[in-house]
This record gives C-alpha cells, structure tokens and sequence, in this order.
C-alpha cells in the first residue's frame, strides 16, 4: 500500500530524492508531489528549474495551491523540453493558429450554406419572374426558420461552438 509515494513499512524515497541520490526525509518537500513511480516528472522539472528553485517555489506557497504549482511546472518543463525556444507559448500559439484557420474555414461554409440557400429559394419561389435578386435576399433574411432549426435562429451567424477534441496535440501533462 502506498501513500505520498512511500510504500508502508520500508520507506521508499520520492522521485525526486532519487534522481538527486539522497535520503528521502519523512517531511520531504518533493514526496507528496513527486512519487517514486512517476521519476519523468521530476526529471523534466529539474532540468528545466532546477531542484533548488523547485524547492524555493513549493516552501513559500502554501499547502493547499502545491499540487497546482506541480503541475504547472510539470507542463512548462514538458513543453520546454519539446520547445526550448517557447515552451508554452508555442504551444498556445499554434491552437491559436488552429482556432483562427478553423474559423475560417467555418465562415466560408456558412456562407457557402446561405449562397445555396439563396439559389435554391429563388429556383422554388412560386413567381420566380416577380421577386427581384433584392426582394429573395430580404425575405431569405426575414425568414429565418424557413433556413434554418430553431435551436440555431438564436445564435449569431458566425457563432463558432467549440467541440471538445482530445487527439489535436500530444498532451504536454505527461512525458
């Protein structure tokens, strides 16, 4: 059984102690956060902060925001290691990119459903010789149900829902 990454009984030293080669002590700074079975954790903190500064950071936090700051380290040094350069930020950056080009790609296509929209409302309107290009693009525009579901009249034209997707990047959590 284990706990803080001690195993009951025989103590186990955190990651942390074990990649520095030393004694675990039983009020260890580093054993809540950094467990034996997870040793890439530590070791992309230390090379990117240090075990000293890492030390400093988690004695003038309090406990309870710790485990926050852990992790936060934890996904800049990961992301440093695969950036150097920018670490979190470039990472943020090409979401943002991502974001900005899917927008785009939204807004063409939405434009694209109302041009087909138009066409098609103006081959099936009942005069056809009657309504001017004018009168079809107001009544498409006063008429939205006819267009669209209402669960979608209440929303901007260009409103983007974004959808949760898991696979876009390699998560920088873990190394």
């Amino acid at each position: 059984m284990k706990e803080n990454g001690r195993k009951h009984g025989a103590l186990s030293p955190c990651a942390a102690c074990k990649l520095l080669r030393r004694r675990c002590a039983p009020d260890c700074v580093f054993a809540p956060y950094f467990p034996a079975d997870e040793p890439q954790k530590f070791a992309s903190v230390h090379k990117v902060f240090g075990a000293s500064n890492v030390n400093k950071m988690l004695q003038e936090l309090p406990e309870h925001q710790r485990s926050d700051a852990v992790s936060s380290m934890v996904y800049e040094a990961n992301a440093r290691v695969r950036d150097p350069v920018y670490g979190c930020v470039g990472a943020i950056s090409s979401l943002q990119r991502q974001i900005d080009s899917l927008q785009n790609q939204l807004a063409l296509a939405q434009a694209e459903v109302v041009h087909m929209r138009m066409r098609q409302f103006g081959s099936t309107s009942s005069n056809p010789g009657t309504n001017s290009a004018d009168e079809n693009i107001a009544s498409v525009a006063d008429a939205p149900s006819k267009f669209m579901p209402s669960h979608h009249q209440s929303k901007s034209f260009f409103c983007v829902d974004m959808v949760d997707q898991p696979n876009i990047a390699e998560s920088l959590w873990s190394y």
